[in-house]
């Protein structure tokens, strides 16, 4: 016991035992999970980064499945949601419990293959399953799988549901289309005796053709128009929801385009570059290029601030996450992850 307390006694008089015990304690007070979190996936090291948009730093790192390419949170903020995709081979959604920061389960989707994008509406989650063509749903109150609708379109990838979950859109990367799947009031035409079925919601396809490659896109904040651009030809194609029409086509020469959003005030509009590490910022009333910046070598996901003061750029092949400032539209610092490429933001409520 003398020995003991004499190598106690010693290690506080150093200084040794005093820094151990501040670094513990600081090291359990950063891992306590803000009200909002930046999520940020790492394909190169396969794990959910839990990060706080304010300081910029890391606060966790949770497991995930090979090859994770896009994450949504709930609604209420304590759940993430992880496609784990594969070139369409794998069929897999990881779900995350991010208040105590560790995996939950492992959803198996199959027969739905390769999902990739994701987005949680009306409680439920919406996936793509690129290797069956396919969109599906899982409804986590009942932890069943409880919708699926085929595109028979080729590599489904990415996806947005319009509020209420009645209207669903998609890319689909190879054909050059874009999905508008609608639940429709379907009204029969009368048979040749004059007897018609009964009028019933059923879902619906429109396909617009687009540039193929076509694959980031968004819907405007005022839900009147979709955007999305093309790796192939470097071309953004506008659709008019109303009309699920084509009318518009901008030569925005974004060869390699991955990613594109609207501000949050819908005034501009921003494309990604896989293959250039650019950054093309544009007009949406315009469709006139107010600026392109480089991040790096190679620019995937992008998100933004609720109030549009800032972007985060996964930039996948340079390890990190830019940070733009929407004001000067210039790169005001990164984060440091592998691999990085989708994001999302967890609110909790």
């Amino acid at each position: 016991m003398k020995a003991i307390k004499s190598n106690l006694f010693k290690l506080i008089a150093t200084g040794i035992l005093s820094i151990t015990l501040i670094y513990s304690v600081d090291k359990c007070a950063g891992q306590a999970t803000p009200a909002r979190t930046l999520l940020a996936l790492s394909k190169s090291d396969h794990v959910l980064a839990i990060i706080d948009p304010v300081t910029l730093k890391e606060i966790a790192r949770v497991p995930v499945g090979p090859d994770p390419h896009e994450v949504i949170a709930s609604a209420d903020g304590k759940t993430a949601y992880v496609t784990i995709y594969g070139g369409g081979s794998l069929h897999e959604l990881d779900v995350i419990d991010l208040v105590g920061q560790k995996p939950l389960t492992t959803l198996d989707t199959q027969p739905l293959m390769g999902p990739h994008g994701i987005t949680f509406v009306d409680g439920k989650v919406w996936f793509t399953a690129e290797g069956t063509k396919t969109v599906g749903r899982y409804d986590p109150a009942t932890g069943k799988f409880d919708w699926v609708m085929g595109t028979g379109q080729d590599r489904t990838h990415m996806i947005y549901v319009a509020p209420g979950g009645k209207r669903v859109y998609t890319t689909n990367v190879a054909s050059g289309t874009v999905s508008i799947l609608a639940d429709s009031l379907i009204k029969p035409n009368p048979g040749p005796n004059g007897f018609a079925p009964p009028a019933h919601w059923d879902w619906e396809q429109t396909l617009i053709p687009v540039s193929r490659g076509s694959e980031g896109f968004d819907v405007s904040p005022d839900g009147k128009e979709l955007w999305t651009a093309a790796s192939d030809d470097g071309t953004i194609a506008i659709i008019d929801l109303a009309t699920k029409t084509l009318t518009g086509r901008i030569d925005a020469k974004a060869i390699g385009a991955n990613r594109l959003k609207f501000t949050p005030d819908g005034k501009r509009v921003l494309v990604s570059s896989l293959r250039t590490g650019d950054i093309f910022v544009y007009d949406a009333a315009t469709h006139q290029l107010i600026k392109k910046l480089n991040t790096g070598k190679g620019a995937a996901g992008i998100l933004m601030d609720d109030d549009g003061s800032r972007a985060f750029i996964g930039c996948t092949g340079d390890n990190y996450i830019a940070v733009i400032d929407l004001k000067t539209l210039e790169v005001s610092g990164h984060i440091a992850i592998g691999g990085a490429d989708g994001l999302a933001w967890a609110v909790r409520r």
